[in-house]
């Protein structure tokens, strides 16, 4: 399945180097990047909670950080070895003793291997945390995870079946939320939505959302879902400092206005806003999101490290606090115990506004697709 993602992503489901023009567009001149800032009173910690809205109010309470599991077994994009387990149980140890309780996993990852692993996180190497307080989140990649055309012959269970099978590789009798991994299913959205209610009425998930869904997709499904009592109760899509789309385009505005939690994935984009890579040591060219040519992002780099400077930080700290300022729970993919404990430094303090114009002006717009980039 990893295999068959990745094929489409270097086909054009991203934003990536040969697909587009490899120079980010700018963030429009009369765009103000500051009107999505939380209140000066909000900073986040390690005891603040924000609510995935589920059916009859069986809400899910998650933190403001969540943790990617993208490159758990996964060596075609990310070069997987099997001995980096080691790292990624010291890494969720780090994350559970912070308070950060939430895995982002999906059934196109490494093949099934990364749901298994974060199973045996979950039962095995969560230190005497129960269950219930710890949160799972998976994908549905339809025509992926489905086995012989199951997303046509089986328009409205092809989620159900998909999500039992996702149960069964990490030994869990329910997740915290499921989501469409993307609108590139033949069904339509109200087959979606149907299959997805019988997912929460058999309680194998308390909640849904979608990812790499545009605006008006994201606002049919809730539409869809709410003929079943069920909210909508996230969105998935690329979002950093090198890829405001949803800012501009105006997903952070409807999901806002519908309480719908937004996620970003690529929160780093993918290691480059952590000031490990430069023009000189550019990242793999599998690390497609945000593929842009490092030289485009050196002025912002230096911004970052000047901030991280300031408060005794990371610059992935930075980078998250960024996001989490605007209302954006970032995704961040972790492999080993330091990258969990830079990525921490997010919490317990709050960039001024003057920061974050200063993060916005080196910043970039980024792209989209139309079958997978959406904002």
């Amino acid at each position: 399945m990893d295999k068959i993602l990745q094929t489409g992503l270097s086909a054009g489901m991203s934003a990536t180097e040969g697909i587009h023009s490899s120079k980010p567009p700018n963030v429009p001149a009369d765009h103000d990047g500051l009107k999505f800032l939380l209140p000066d009173s909000f900073v986040p910690s390690a005891e603040t909670r924000l609510t995935f809205k589920g059916k009859g109010g069986n809400d899910v309470e998650v933190p403001t950080i969540f943790w990617g599991a993208w490159s758990w077994g996964d060596p075609s994009t990310w070069h997987w070895k099997d001995e980096e387990i080691h790292g990624v149980r010291a890494a969720w140890k780090k994350c559970l003793e912070g308070g950060m309780t939430f895995i982002d996993t999906a059934q196109a990852y490494g093949d099934g291997r990364s749901e298994e692993i974060t199973g045996d996180l979950i039962r095995n190497h969560s230190g005497g945390v129960p269950r219930e307080k710890i949160q799972v989140q998976t994908k549905w990649l339809a025509n992926v995870t489905d086995g012989k055309l199951g997303n046509i012959l089986h328009p409205i269970d092809a989620p159900l079946k998909a999500l039992k099978k996702s149960l069964d590789r990490m030994k869990l009798d329910y997740i915290d939320c499921y989501l469409v991994h993307g609108h590139v299913h033949v069904s339509s959205i109200s087959q979606v939505a149907k299959g997805l209610a019988k997912c929460v009425d058999e309680g194998l998930t308390k909640t849904v959302g979608v990812a790499n869904y545009s605006v008006e997709d994201m606002l049919e499904m809730k539409d869809a879902l709410a003929k079943y009592n069920i909210p909508l109760a996230t969105n998935q899509c690329e979002y950093s400092i090198l890829r405001r789309l949803p800012e501009t385009e105006g997903m952070l505005d409807a999901c806002r206005q519908h309480g719908i939690v937004f996620q970003s994935y690529s929160s780093l984009a993918q290691g480059r806003l952590t000031g490990k890579y430069t023009k000189d040591h550019p990242p793999p060219k599998t690390y497609r999101f945000s593929s842009y040519p490092m030289e485009y992002i050196e002025p912002l780099h230096n911004v970052m490290r000047q901030i991280a400077q300031r408060r005794g930080v990371s610059m992935s700290a930075v980078a998250l606090n960024y996001n989490i300022s605007k209302g954006v729970v970032p995704t961040v993919g972790i492999r080993k115990e330091e990258q969990a404990v830079e990525d921490m430094q997010a919490l317990g303090w709050r960039l001024t506004r003057e920061e974050v114009a200063e993060l916005d002006k080196n910043g970039y717009e980024g792209k989209s697709t139309k079958l997978w980039q959406q904002g």
